[in-house]
């Protein structure tokens, strides 16, 4: 089970990291609100442990890129900042669960174990387009009842087009979907998506709305 950690005070981290560990956990150990975003591009975690007070941008940044772009992974945040309105703020973003500093051990642990059973006991719908489903609390993808294999940027794109059918979704937006708010992208990477779910998943599946963007299902009026 891998957790990602984002925290920039080394000794913290590096309990948390150890505690991680003897508890049978992999964690992965960040210390800033891009190296977050990058690591939630490139893996799928059961939980990440955010701290709020990163240096060049907060972690509610990185929590709002998460819902954002329908990244459903619990996150408990861990913050010195422990005024009523700070946990408000928090929970709005989309937190899971909010621990103040200094904490126990065993109650972090406690709060990771307890954000993981309420993430896997979600009712996740699953998305259908003709033959093609998604199974969300599974990231799975079957047509036509055989599980398609596809790479995380590809089943965040499909994602993003299959959760609003009929709607045309923009390349800006999917990108978004896809990598948050990371810059110096290739702007040819969502058209690379979209060819490789056609090849998977049927040249039908997908329209392009030329000068917008791309459609599942027929547009709307």
């Amino acid at each position: 089970m891998n957790i990602l950690l984002v925290e920039d005070d080394q000794m913290l981290g590096e309990s948390i990291c150890d505690g991680a560990r003897l508890s049978g956990w992999h964690i992965d150990h960040v210390f800033d609100a891009k190296a977050a975003r990058g690591a939630l591009v490139d893996h799928a975690y059961a939980a990440v442990l955010l701290d709020i007070g990163l240096p060049g941008d907060s972690g509610l940044s990185v929590l709002r890129t998460m819902r954002g772009r329908y990244d459903p992974t619990p996150v408990l945040i861990l913050t010195a900042r422990g005024k009523l309105s700070d946990r408000i703020a928090g929970l709005d973003a989309g937190a899971d669960d909010y621990l103040v500093k200094p904490f126990q051990f065993d109650e972090l642990w406690a709060r990771v174990r307890s954000v993981i059973r309420r993430s896997q006991g979600r009712v996740v719908p699953i998305f259908t387009c003709g033959d093609v489903c998604i199974d969300r609390s599974r990231r799975v993808v079957t047509k036509a009842g055989s599980e398609i294999v596809l790479s995380a940027n590809e089943y965040r794109t499909l994602l993003g087009l299959i959760e609003r059918p009929g709607h045309v979704i923009t390349r800006d937006h999917l990108h978004n979907i896809v990598y948050g708010t990371t810059s110096n992208i290739e702007s040819n990477t969502i058209a690379v998506f979209i060819h490789q779910l056609r090849r998977k998943l049927g040249d039908d599946l997908i329209r392009t709305v030329h000068g917008l963007g791309y459609v599942v299902g027929q547009p709307t009026v």
